[in-house]
């Protein structure tokens, strides 16, 4: 799977009492499908997965699939502290058409995480996911920070195909890009090298099935290429492209110069108000308009250090609340932010509106 671009980790909306407005959720996810985002983030840590019950998850997952076009690429953070339980929520993914399984290190039992641990922990889930495994870091939430050695390790399974390196080290970025440049693998992209989703090789057989004028080959997925590169999947036309063990980062401050290091995409909880903002950048480093990405990214790092870095959620919510999405409140114990909080993502975030 295609991880190349960026992501929102979207989060989830509540209602005042705290339960979970699933219509607005619905409404936001359609809203960041209009987007030029690769792809959207369910139930990650800007989604406040640890704050809701197994069933709460269960039907986010659902609502927010449902509503996704199908071109991007649904990624569902599964991750929980034991790997019968993560393997249980892949799985339950998997059936409702997501694309990736994105898993946190376990971390509660701090003193019990050797690395024999993590890499026993991540092989027996990537064994029997029925999905693609990107692995998640984010030491400043879980205390625990995963070593390059033992991503490097991982980076060999065939079903572990990311890391999500939300540690903020631009150094060991560059190592986990440097240390797993060895894995050769290649994805099915379309004919302009965009993700293939699941949903859309579904979409193109039925339209083969339900009479679209194509050859017999097309019906078959055997059609012979219009070059040497490109073949038909039902009615759509795919490629093959090398993308190795795909290196994402979490942390929009610094985008620009993690990409610079060989990062390849990245999942943003600045990109829940802004994701136009922060595709700019990825898109600009891509065409090497040099001086154009770095001013995108001078224009968001700023308000990206205050409102993701220092207010965290309730930050990032109440900047959706100023950019035409749902933010609405946290649950507890999370808080709402002060006026003079809101006053100051007010000021950041007035000239980089969506």
């Amino acid at each position: 799977m295609l991880l190349h671009g960026i992501f929102p980790p979207i989060t989830t909306p509540f209602y005042s009492d705290g339960s979970v407005y699933y219509k607005k959720l619905e409404q936001n996810v359609e809203h960041y499908s209009r987007t030029p985002i690769a792809g959207i983030v369910i139930q990650g840590s800007t989604g406040e997965a640890v704050m809701l019950s197994d069933q709460e998850k269960k039907d986010v997952f659902r609502v927010a699939r449902e509503a996704a076009a199908p071109e991007k690429v649904m990624i569902a953070g599964v991750g929980i502290e034991s790997a019968v339980e993560t393997v249980k929520f892949a799985e339950y993914a998997a059936e409702l058409g997501y694309d990736v399984a994105m898993v946190r290190t376990p971390h509660y039992y701090k003193m019990a995480m050797t690395n024999a641990a993590m890499l026993a922990f991540y092989r027996t889930v990537a064994d029997r996911s029925p999905l693609p495994v990107i692995i998640y870091n984010f030491p400043q939430a879980t205390g625990y920070d995963i070593p390059v050695e033992v991503v490097v390790e991982l980076a060999d399974h065939p079903n572990i195909i990311s890391i999500k390196e939300s540690a903020g080290n631009l150094e060991k970025t560059k190592a986990l890009v440097e240390g797993t440049r060895h894995v050769k693998r290649s994805v099915q992209v379309t004919e302009s090298f965009e993700a293939v989703t699941g949903r859309m090789l579904k979409q193109a057989q039925s339209a083969v099935a339900v009479g679209e004028l194509v050859s017999a080959g097309a019906l078959a997925g055997t059609a012979k290429p219009s070059s040497s590169a490109v073949q038909m999947v039902g009615s759509l036309k795919t490629r093959q492209k090398e993308v190795g063990f795909q290196v994402m980062v979490g942390a929009a401050h610094q985008l620009l110069q993690s990409l610079e290091v060989g990062a390849v995409g990245a999942i943003l909880a600045f990109a829940d108000p802004v994701p136009t903002a922060c595709f700019e950048i990825y898109q600009a480093w891509k065409e090497r308009a040099d001086e154009i990405a770095r001013e995108k990214q001078d224009r968001i790092t700023a308000a990206a250090k205050y409102v993701v870095g220092t207010l965290s959620i309730a930050g990032v919510k109440y900047a959706m609340d100023l950019n035409g999405y749902y933010g609405g409140p946290s649950r507890l114990p999370l808080l709402s932010l002060t006026a003079e909080q809101k006053g100051e993502v007010e000021k950041l975030m007035a000239g980089i509106r969506n």
